[in-house]
């Protein structure tokens, strides 16, 4: 199993499936796809059933039941085949560390960076595990390749030993879910699951059903433009010193990423395209309560009136989008899929981390939806930069633990 799943990770790692914000497709970026189109080969190979590749790129396939049961919840694996916008990830060269001995970690491509305990505390853990890294010039991708991964061999697994009773199972790889469009066009009926699990998580053992709730932000900037040698005489207003002046103000402590943690929310700006004549910028605004939520809304609404009113010639709108919402506010109105989760966990010889989401899944809009979706382990660390590393051994836990969640809820679940 466990070299099986790392030729798997190996292999979709390699392909680019950044998504793309900015673009109306769906998927955003044409390697999604392409990486979609191998998963269904592979389903199909592997035996899977009802195996399909929507139009907006979704992978959908069956597990059939092998228990003699006539009645059983239908459980669902979930996860994400792009990668994050934040950092490159064309050209991604895996390196497979083996044996980890400790001390730092170097990389072919950039001898100046390097990973160890005091920027990555839990390498301590991965001592004589295989550690698989990038080579230093792009982020690695196991968020969440790694959970693609462990699904497809899951499946594998679950098809070759018929033996191990469980209900029905759904497969469902999502594209776009870092800019927040993973479940848009999945259609839950078409899904037609009781409960599901998305694989997007850290540390073995780690069990998230708390995310933040999320919405986005665009502040336009209208200027006006003239030659510079003109500027004072024709009036010129440069949009992008508009831009700096409404970034400044931002409230940096206790509001900002790089000052925050635990339960605290943040606004963080992730892109600025400017010109003289125009500036657009782009924010995310992230709390764990809709209270704190509303606030980081009126904080940027307000600094565009501000700034609309200090530059009257200027033209200022602010628009503002949902994206999701902290799944808990569900979840803890039927718990029994991370009370099921928790078993699954401790029957690997772990306690379950439940740590707060500082971010969000696939799984806190589908439980929005109607289906309960906490979200599981497998393996990742320091994602969304070059410094991303993930233990295939962690993963291999990750694949064990689901097969313990199948026979769980084969013995323990009920249909809702």
């Amino acid at each position: 199993m466990t070299e099986a799943l790392l030729s798997r990770f190996l292999r979709y790692v390699v392909i680019d499936t950044q998504s793309n914000e900015l673009s109306k497709t769906c998927p955003s970026t044409p390697g999604q796809m392409e990486l979609q189109e191998l998963l269904r080969e592979e389903l199909v190979g592997l035996g899977a059933a009802d195996v399909q590749l929507t139009k907006h790129g979704y992978v959908l396939a069956s597990v059939p039941a092998s228990s003699r049961k006539q009645v059983l919840p239908t459980l669902a694996f979930v996860a994400h085949v792009d990668t994050a916008p934040d950092f490159s990830g064309q050209g991604v060269k895996p390196v497979v560390h083996r044996n980890y001995h400790g001390g730092a970690i170097r990389f072919p491509d950039n001898r100046r960076l390097v990973l160890d305990c005091s920027v990555a505390p839990d390498l301590e853990q991965a001592k004589g595990k295989d550690v698989i890294t990038a080579s230093g010039t792009t982020l690695l991708g196991s968020d969440d390749k790694a959970g693609v991964a462990v699904i497809m061999t899951l499946v594998e697994h679950l098809l070759r030993h018929p033996a191990i009773r469980h209900g029905p199972i759904r497969i469902c790889f999502t594209p776009d879910e870092e800019i927040g469009r993973g479940v848009e066009r999945l259609n839950l009926g078409e899904l037609g699951a009781d409960a599901a699990y998305t694989l997007d998580g850290g540390a073995a053992g780690e069990l998230g059903w708390q995310t933040f709730s999320a919405d986005a932000a665009v502040v336009s900037i209208e200027g006006v433009s003239t030659h510079p040698g003109e500027a004072k005489a024709k009036g010129m207003v440069n949009a992008l010193q508009l831009a700096g002046k409404l970034l400044s103000g931002l409230p940096r402590e206790r509001c900002s990423p790089e000052t925050t943690a635990g339960a605290e929310g943040f606004i963080h700006p992730t892109r600025l395209d400017a010109s003289v004549e125009r500036a657009t910028l782009r924010f995310i605004l992230r709390d764990f309560e809709l209270p704190g939520l509303a606030q980081k809304r009126a904080i940027i609404q307000g600094l565009s009136r501000g700034l609309q009113a200090a530059e009257p010639r200027a033209r200022v709108t602010c628009r503002l989008r949902k994206q999701y919402r902290n799944m808990a506010y569900w979840l803890r109105k039927d718990m029994r899929p991370v009370e099921l989760a928790r078993e699954a966990i401790r029957s690997l010889g772990l306690e379950p981390a439940e740590r707060l989401i500082r971010g969000g899944t696939d799984g806190s809009r589908l439980t929005e939806m109607g289906l309960p979706t906490p979200n599981l382990f497998c393996g990742q660390h320091n994602i969304h930069g070059p410094l991303e590393w993930i233990a295939l051994q962690d993963m291999a836990l990750a694949v064990k633990m689901c097969v313990r969640l199948a026979e769980i809820w084969e013995r323990k679940g009920s249909p809702r």
